[in-house]
């Protein structure tokens, strides 16, 4: 699961590549009806303002939501537009610091929390202008946000085919902004490293290649229903087709040669964050807001060590149980080169995922009690994205627009994708991880809107991580190479609180960071490359998946300890996913809720 680079901080879209008809919802009258003399009331009005800021700042996950205005607009990230957001919310922030959450109900209580954590980050964040860095990798960042909006939008009238020409025609200023602010960025010393700047520029260019006429954000006026007459539908196809043609590729050429001849040239020359103006205090900043946490960096990094050494124990055993006879070096050597562990064609590798996926949604009523409506399916990357995409992904669907998710599979490089490590990609990304997880918050319909759409990484990251131990629960992993599989997968994550920490704070070196990986995983050598460029171009973010975990599995023994025989890991489940993503010490107060709850239920006889 990704998130399109509308902006660095806060919750700011859905992504790529993991990212007016309506009027912006206002708060749930329903739940909380708003009366100028109450808490509740100044509450409610907060919220729906702050809804309709936050509709405004992002029209990408207010699209998602049929909000045709929304989907006419691509978001404003000029430094004018940036200005105005940060004093907007400055206010709703003195607003609401005037509302007692004692006098709120205990539901309301959470909004009020919740809304504070989403203001204080998003305004600490616009201090620290991450804004000036408008691309992570070469598939995450503005340049791409279009590109993923053409394969997941879909046009059912005339109306929406002009709102999506509408998109079209704002995208130059949507590339111009966001090369006025990685200028910025150059002044001000904050710029990716070289590596990342190639691999941006490989898309870029591959981009700025193709020909107009074939052009992917064409793809949605392609697919416009019959109700659309022909004649009309060629209208808009060749005005879609002239915007790309006279106004998308020359912005598209102009960022390849600003990447060329400025940025590149600019390029940071060290890896780590920390060297950048500023950068201890922000990735601070970031660690805290991925992990939802107090941990230091430190503390963070003796974790991951603490971690890989017990989960190295554990894979040492699954080789033992598999029969093999030799080293952990050997072993995996073995599964690396074995051509048994490798799909020969990228249809058999979509088509094993799809039966994992299958067998997973057929055991699912055992672990959940409540399951989601929106279906899902199984879809390759993109070619174009391909080579510098991690193995997999999850895009969101929607329901309001008849969209299913989506679990994203590269079928590039067959020889780098082993199968045995499919089982837990495939709950990590599906089911019961992204798509259990984000489609039964979209369909809160009763929650405010800034909740079911809240994306905190350590809870949304640290689910999936956490999904993929319910494999074993499950029954989903059959034998010993998949179990190492899943080993080699929690490894990875491990490795990645030794390996972010270890490049953004302590100074290693590409090579010092890759060793906790070769090491210890069976990651192929290409999967381990496009890893590490991910973690040195989007400080933090890998830090969220294995403190995530963590905290859900411990809050999970919590309840089983203090419940015993009463535990239902059913009800667990459905409290922990039917409030939506929440910081981790909110989600530890509303688990510890939940347990004194649980215990004044007198046990059926």
């Amino acid at each position: 699961m990704t998130r399109s680079s509308v902006t660095w901080h806060g919750r700011l879209g859905l992504l790529a590549l993991l990212l007016g008809g309506c009027a912006p919802r206002a708060y749930d009258a329903a739940r909380t009806p708003p009366t100028e003399a109450t808490a509740e009331g100044a509450l409610a009005e907060v919220i729906a303002d702050y809804e309709r800021l936050d509709r405004e700042i992002d029209p990408i996950t207010a699209g998602q939501e049929d909000d045709l205005t929304a989907l006419s607009r691509l978001p404003d990230v000029s430094p004018r537009a940036l200005a105005d957001y940060r004093e907007r919310l400055t206010a709703l922030r003195a607003r609401l610091t005037r509302i007692e959450p004692r006098t709120l109900s205990e539901e309301s209580a959470l909004d009020h929390a919740l809304l504070a954590h989403e203001l204080d980050s998003a305004l600490e964040g616009y201090t620290f202008d991450l804004e000036a860095i408008p691309f992570q990798t070469g598939e995450q960042g503005f340049h791409t946000l279009a590109d993923y909006l053409a394969r997941t939008t879909t046009l059912r009238t005339r109306e929406d085919a002009e709102a999506w020409i509408a998109r079209l025609t704002a995208l130059a200023d949507y590339y111009a902004q966001n090369v006025e602010n990685a200028q910025r960025g150059i002044a001000t010393g904050r710029t990716q490293p070289r590596l990342v700047v190639a691999r941006v520029l490989e898309v870029a260019q591959a981009q700025a290649s193709v020909p107009p006429g074939e052009s992917v954000l064409l793809t949605p006026l392609a697919t416009l229903p019959a109700t659309v007459p022909a004649a009309e539908r060629e209208v808009l196809q060749q005005r879609a087709l002239a915007l790309v043609r006279d106004r998308i590729a020359p912005a598209q050429r102009e960022f390849v040669g600003f990447l060329e001849r400025t940025y590149m040239p600019a390029a940071r020359p060290g890896l780590g964050w920390r060297s950048t103006p500023g950068g201890e205090a922000s990735y601070r900043y970031l660690v805290r807001t991925e992990t939802t946490t107090s941990l230091t960096p430190e503390q963070i990094h003796q974790i991951g060590l603490a971690e890989v050494a017990r989960i190295r124990a554990k894979m040492e055993d699954t080789i033992r149980a598999s029969g093999f006879r030799g080293s952990f070096a050997e072993f995996q050597r073995m599964l690396r080169t074995d051509a048994r562990f490798y799909a020969t064609t990228p249809e058999a590798l979509l088509e094993k995922a799809s039966e994992i996926a299958k067998r997973a949604d057929d055991r699912l009523p055992r672990l959940f009690g409540t399951l989601p409506r929106l279906p899902y399916g199984v879809r390759p990357v993109p070619r174009e994205l391909a080579e510098g995409a991690t193995t997999g992904r999850y895009w969101p669907g929607s329901p309001q627009l008849g969209q299913a998710g989506a679990f994203i599979v590269n079928t590039s490089r067959l020889d780098q994708r082993p199968l045995y490590e499919l089982p837990a990609l495939t709950l990590h990304e599906a089911v019961p991880g992204h798509h259990l997880q984000i489609a039964l918050a979209q369909e809160r319909t009763d929650l405010p809107y800034f909740r079911r759409n809240a994306l905190y990484t350590a809870f949304v990251e640290g689910w999936g991580l956490y999904a993929e131990s319910l494999g074993e629960e499950l029954g989903l992993y059959r034998d010993a190479y998949e179990s190492f599989g899943r080993s080699s997968y929690e490894m990875w994550r491990a490795c990645r609180l030794v390996a972010d920490t270890g490049i953004h704070w302590l100074g290693w070196d590409l090579e010092q960071a890759r060793r906790c990986f070769s090491e210890n995983t069976a990651l192929a050598p290409h999967n381990i490359q496009t890893e590490l460029e991910r973690y040195v171009s989007w400080p933090a973010q890998a830090l969220a998946y294995k403190v995530g975990e963590l905290r859900l599995r411990a809050l999970r023994t919590r309840a089983e300890q203090a419940l015993g025989p009463r535990f239902d890991v059913r009800r667990f489940h459905d409290l922990v996913l039917l409030g939506g993503a929440l910081p981790l010490d909110v989600l530890e107060r509303r688990v510890d809720a939940f347990i004194a709850s649980e215990q004044q239920v007198a046990p059926a006889r």
